[in-house]
């Protein structure tokens, strides 16, 4: 029923900033209990959880990138955003918008993802 579209550049030069948007259809962004979280992964690496937005606008970050991300929403477009400054060659991988349910309850939904890579 719900849907997640990722959207965004998927070339960037070092330095830039990084932004990608999460456009959700079938079910809003305040639904009670429900948290969207942004991962990404790289080839040959284990998926990475780095932060999400809880339905009542609340956010937390992985600790690696707390000091150059922001995850912010748009209700009234139902889009949940991801920004990243100062993007590194280390930050190329595909990202993913997910949506699960409070204490992990349920199969979580995901986008199609998008890839990012970024190059000099």
């Amino acid at each position: 029923q719900v849907h997640l579209q990722e959207s965004g550049p998927g070339l960037l030069k070092p330095s830039q900033t990084l932004t990608l948007v999460c456009t959700v259809s079938g079910g809003a962004i305040t639904i009670n209990d429900y948290f969207w979280s942004w991962i990404r992964q790289a080839p040959g690496k284990e998926p990475e959880w780095i932060g999400y937005m809880s339905w009542d606008g609340l956010t937390r970050y992985s600790p690696s990138l707390r000091s150059r991300m922001v995850i912010s929403r748009d209700t009234s477009r139902n889009q949940v955003t991801l920004q990243l400054i100062s993007v590194t060659p280390e930050d190329t991988a595909m990202y993913y918008c997910t949506r699960l349910l409070l204490h992990w309850v349920g199969i979580p939904d995901w986008g199609q993802g998008t890839q990012v890579t970024v190059s000099s």
